[in-house]
């Protein structure tokens, strides 16, 4: 690598500068650390000063993000960081290349698309396969992309109806006897399906299919004994199932229907010493065509920055929690 200093220009119209700089040019400054170069912007053109290989790193990276702003995206701190991680694999290009899929708009015109490469193949999944498990941690987006999904096939009446649920269980800790009439107690459980629909349909929309059965919002329990044809089904927080659990909701699939089941491995509220019917479905259905298996990472959270680093925090503590010399010392002292 030659340690010549380099120089290189980008056309960047002054329009785009604030965007893609950010607020106090935190984001230049980003770029500048990670990649060791200088930038300097003057009358419309960004100056770019550095050894040859940063040099062209670090231009070819800012004609993705002037690509990003022209198309109208926002671009954020966590999308130069997700830039730099892509760029660092030479997969830059693939920024504009998950920006072109857009699944929906929000009820306020905001534009629904995966922002990820993780998420970019979880959407791919979903339109090919009849089931597809989504895997991973918080803030992967894997239950608001199924919802985006779901209302497009619905809107495009590819489905009759949408029919969205998770079991009825509390985050470690017990709610105790909660008031109203059935469909309030089971309310706070399926409160972040609520929300997400809101977001997507409107609450107006939401509420006119729901009152006309096209939109069904219920625990995990009531689809025991059902057929579910010509349905867009979700099964969010699928590790806090039984295995038994699982295999009826599987079991309930009928002609024309979609299933997306989502769930996060690391955060079970299963009583202790009970198997998670996510973990058992993922071992006996691998290998069955049609069912689809994607795994989210770290990487992939779209949250605020901090999400993606107690993800990461917790990934780090469990791996050593769980590594072998750990856990024979624990043995060794029982």
């Amino acid at each position: 690598m030659s340690n010549n200093i380099m120089e290189a220009l980008v056309d960047l119209p002054a329009e785009h500068e604030r965007n893609i700089f950010g607020q106090f040019d935190e984001h230049l400054k980003i770029i500048e650390r990670t990649l060791n170069v200088t930038l300097i912007a003057r009358d419309g053109v960004l100056k770019i000063l550095g050894n040859s290989f940063r040099t062209d790193q670090a231009k070819r990276l800012m004609l993705q993000l002037l690509e990003l702003s022209k198309r109208g995206n926002m671009i954020t701190k966590q999308n130069i960081n997700y830039a730099l991680s892509l760029l660092m694999e030479e997969k830059e290009s693939a920024l504009t290349e998950i920006d072109s899929d857009l699944i929906c708009n929000t009820i306020q015109g905001r534009p629904i698309k995966p922002k990820t490469l993780g998420q970019k193949n979880y959407v791919d999944q979903i339109r090919k396969n009849m089931i597809v498990f989504g895997v991973g941690p918080a803030g992967t987006g894997k239950t608001y992309l199924a919802m985006a999904m779901a209302v497009t096939a619905f809107r495009n009446e590819e489905v009759n109806r949408i029919i969205l649920t998770r079991p009825a269980i509390e985050a470690g800790e017990k709610l105790g006897f909660l008031p109203g009439a059935l469909q309030s107690k089971v309310d706070p459980y399926l409160r972040p399906l609520y929300d997400a629909l809101y977001q997507i349909m409107g609450p107006e929309s939401f509420a006119k299919n729901m009152e006309r059965g096209l939109i069904e919002v219920a625990p995990l329990a009531y689809m025991r004994g059902r057929t579910l044809d010509h349905a867009y089904i979700i099964l969010d927080e699928a590790q806090n199932t039984t295995p038994a659990q699982m295999k009826m909701f599987l079991t309930r699939i009928g002609f024309g229907s979609k299933v997306i089941v989502t769930g996060d491995a690391s955060q079970k509220d299963l009583p202790s010493g009970t198997t998670s019917g996510l973990d058992v479905a993922m071992k006996v259905l691998k290998k069955i065509e049609g069912i689809s298996f994607c795994e989210l990472t770290s990487k992939d959270v779209v949250r605020h920055p901090l999400v993606q680093k107690i993800v990461q925090a917790y990934d780090a503590y469990e791996k050593k929690l769980n590594s072998p010399r750990r856990k024979k010392n624990y043995d060794n002292i029982h």
